[in-house]
């Protein structure tokens, strides 16, 4: 059997994270926006369900 040379976690996770090109500042900008946008999606349809249930329950 051919000898492999073995990796440490972090020189593994240095050489992944180097073959990813990195992204621009603009993509960057663009990803945190569109997780915020998701969230408030998400918060205002959970304050919809529980004015809903509040209506139901006066």
């Amino acid at each position: 059997m051919a000898d492999t040379p073995k990796l440490s976690v972090e020189k593994a996770l240095k050489k992944l994270r180097n073959s990813d090109e990195p992204k621009s500042k603009n993509e960057r900008h663009d990803e945190k926006m569109s997780a915020l946008d998701e969230e408030i999606r998400r918060m205002r349809a959970q304050r919809l369900r529980l004015d809903r249930l509040k209506r139901t329950r006066d």
